[in-house]
């Protein structure tokens, strides 16, 4: 169900809210930033915090609907045996190293890439758009109830935050009714950044799904972020994020749900980063 706020700030030109798109009318381009190296046959960007936040000024700015994917090893992984599942993941305007590892295997690969995990992007991307009472769309999260719950969280926590709508979609594949109904609704809220938290791959698969359809400049794929920031799961200690043994806390707390992802996807692209690193220098991603 759609649960579309009533006072949602209306996004037009002059109209006292921040105007992030081009003038209604007009044509545009906008390139996307791509760039960074190759791993496992997928495309990792280079942002640090700041330079994210420049680069979701410039979406807002271009104002067509732009993916950014943030990437541990899992969907890499699965990405080594699934070709057209790997073509969707760099068709995205941005790919961030959201695990460690992954950050690890672009910088030794001769790419600096700081590690940019969805929960922390979120936050900080709520955070910077109070100012400009930049809209947020939530898709997914669960049930219902779980997104409400995620709602209030963010409300709690960033003081001013503009929710403008929050969907829950069935648990079963999405039909082509149910993208359209899911993209009309999202540019009716007003939305700027759509949320979404389906899990992978099927995040990916809808955020690209609805990517095509406009529905909103900003699509992020942050997976487990909903749960974290709602308080439904608990994030591994710090010092386990740091040293690249979050995995391990998040296997422990869903061994049944998790052992595959992590005792079969690690070693794969563990193999794979292994010969990313001999079969020759590394690759670059063209910009463009």
């Amino acid at each position: 169900m759609s649960h579309a706020e009533a006072a949602h700030p209306t996004l037009e030109p002059g109209s006292g809210v921040r105007w992030y798109g081009p003038d209604p009318g007009t044509a545009h381009t906008c390139a996307p930033p791509r760039g960074g190296v190759i791993v496992n046959g997928i495309r990792i960007d280079p942002r640090a915090p700041e330079q994210l936040l420049d680069t979701v000024r410039s979406f807002l700015a271009c104002g067509r609907s732009h993916v950014v994917n943030f990437l541990a090893v899992d969907p890499i992984a699965r990405a080594q045996t699934d070709p057209a599942y790997r073509r969707l993941l760099n068709k995205a305007e941005l790919n961030l190293a959201d695990g460690l590892p992954v950050a690890w295997a672009a910088r030794s690969l001769g790419q600096p890439t700081a590690r940019m995990p969805g929960t922390d992007s979120f936050r900080l991307i709520a955070g910077w758009g109070i100012a400009d009472a930049l809209p947020h769309y939530l898709y997914g999260g669960g049930t219902p109830d779980d997104v409400a719950e995620l709602t209030q969280h963010l409300d709690e926590g960033f003081p001013g935050i503009a929710i403008a709508g929050s969907e829950s979609p069935p648990f079963r594949d999405l039909t082509d009714d149910d993208l359209d109904a899911a993209a009309d609704a999202i540019r009716a809220s007003g939305a700027r950044a759509l949320w979404i938290g389906l899990g992978t791959p099927k995040q990916h698969v809808v955020g690209q799904q609805l990517r095509e359809r406009e529905a909103a400049p900003l699509i992020f794929c942050v997976g487990a972020a909903f749960d974290f920031i709602s308080g439904a799961k608990r994030r591994a200690p710090a010092w386990m994020q740091r040293s690249g043994l979050e995995w391990v806390h998040r296997l422990a707390s869903e061994p049944r749900r998790l052992w595959k992802r992590y005792l079969i996807g690690n070693p794969t692209f563990a193999a794979g980063y292994a010969w990313d690193r001999i079969s020759g220098p590394p690759r670059r991603a063209g910009s463009r």
